[in-house]
């Protein structure tokens, strides 16, 4: 992995990270309980319809709510932190590929010249 990768990598998965807590109060799980109106309210109705007028324990509506009202716990930073990895891999990767397509050049640190 070149060293542009490894730092990108490094970014995605701290700003991942940072950013979950208020990803999850904009979309409507908050410390308050599910805003009204929201996208979590949306999910939350969807939810409570497909299990007959609640919604189940465990569900993806009562995880992201959990979360909104507690904090992420540290297992789940460790989850949101390796997808912001895999994501910002994938990114620098994608760059490095585009990079080098049009412009020609070599990224690759490991060969040498």
């Amino acid at each position: 992995m070149d060293p542009f990768t490894m730092v990108v990598t490094g970014v995605g998965a701290a700003a991942a990270v940072v950013a979950a807590p208020a990803v999850l109060a904009a979309a409507g799980f908050t410390a308050g309980g599910i805003a009204a109106g929201s996208i979590a309210s949306s999910m939350m109705s969807a939810a409570a319809v497909a299990n007959g007028g609640g919604v189940v324990a465990g569900s993806v509506v009562a995880v992201l709510q959990s979360a909104g009202a507690a904090g992420i716990s540290v297992a789940g930073q460790a989850a949101v932190g390796a997808v912001g990895a895999a994501l910002g891999a994938a990114a620098s990767m994608a760059c490095n590929s585009t990079v080098e397509g049009i412009f020609g050049l070599n990224t690759n640190y490991s060969q040498t010249h």
